[in-house]
């Protein structure tokens, strides 16, 4: 057989099968053949048949047969390399026009490696900011170190006449540090509610400039810096969303705290496990311990008397509790 996909990758070219060479050095050393030969001396164009008479086949030397088969495709390549050069050509002059403009919109998506970079552009952000700061820190209970750092700054802002709202999640709620945090801004001006949800972590100001940390890499040593229009728009109003969504962080003076949100991370923790995520990932979304998760899963496994993760997962799915607390 000499065409036989097992043995030659490319099935639109046969191959040459000990048959056809022997017969082909035959018909070198003796001349001339009569009679039937291979087929694939014949596709090959290593024998072809004698003009003055077709039915002796006479051997051609392989550099010609080679040239024979490869004039058509070559030809047709050629044809090919033309239509391609001639839609470069086409569309050249749009593509000048495209790096002109990206040139000078390219800075509106920078990145920023290193933390005194980033820094360093937060506080040109902060203190060129007029308007409205807005936002969002999920991950739980904030560093003290942190929360002192940027107090001050805050109180400046907010003197200043600047808006500031800020979304965390309920697990703050328990949280001195962040608590008393809380309080300073509130009574500056400043508004705080928390979510239960998963959120991105977003800071912008005056709705001009975004800052988010780069999820591919090392989100305390890198951020991505955004600066057009269309996009922090998008952000702001995704921000937006999730605040009306949230709830107000509001402390009386009978209250040393206010109430942590028990049922909203509850219903968070179950929908996540439903959802099939470990209790060390919904630990991390949520911004709340392991043993918390654990403990919210378990208060459920014994409200629906479930016997297993995979039980109490599907209790849950039939109930209407987390498809009331989405809606």
């Amino acid at each position: 057989m000499c065409r036989n996909p097992d043995i030659h990758p490319q099935p639109n070219v046969v191959r040459l099968c000990e048959e056809g060479l022997e017969v082909y050095r035959q018909a070198l050393t003796k001349g001339p053949l009569r009679g039937d030969v291979p087929d694939c001396l014949i596709e090959l164009g290593l024998l072809r048949p004698l003009a003055e008479e077709p039915a002796l086949v006479v051997a051609v030397p392989p550099d010609i047969a080679s040239s024979e088969l490869r004039r058509p495709i070559e030809r047709a390549v050629l044809v090919q390399q033309h239509t391609i050069a001639a839609i470069q050509e086409a569309l050249s002059a749009a593509e000048d026009i495209y790096r002109d403009e990206f040139r000078e919109t390219g800075q509106a998506v920078r990145l920023l490696r290193g933390i005194d970079v980033i820094q360093a552009a937060l506080r040109q952000a902060r203190d060129t900011c007029v308007e409205e700061v807005i936002t969002a820190k999920p991950g739980g209970p904030r560093v003290p170190e942190g929360l002192a750092r940027a107090l001050p700054h805050n109180l400046t802002m907010l003197r200043k006449g600047v808006k500031q709202r800020t979304l965390y999640q309920h697990t703050v709620r328990t949280h001195g540090p962040t608590l008393a945090y809380i309080e300073q801004v509130a009574a500056a001006g400043a508004e705080v509610r928390t979510l239960n949800e998963v959120f991105d972590r977003l800071i912008i100001y005056d709705r001009r400039i975004a800052f988010i940390p780069e999820p591919l890499l090392d989100v305390n040593s890198t951020a991505v810096v955004i600066e057009h229009p269309a996009i922090v728009h998008y952000l702001a109003t995704v921000f937006d969303n999730a605040w009306h969504r949230a709830e107000p962080v509001t402390m009386t003076p009978q209250q040393a705290r206010p109430p942590l949100m028990t049922d909203e991370t509850r219903k968070a923790v179950l929908r996540l496990m439903i959802e099939g995520h470990t209790d060390a990932a919904i630990s991390k979304r949520l911004g709340i311990s392991t043993r918390t998760v654990s403990t919210h899963i378990k208060k459920a496994s014994e409200a629906f008397n479930s016997r297993s993760r995979a039980q109490l997962a599907y209790l849950l799915a039939k109930s209407s509790i987390i498809d009331d607390e989405a809606s």
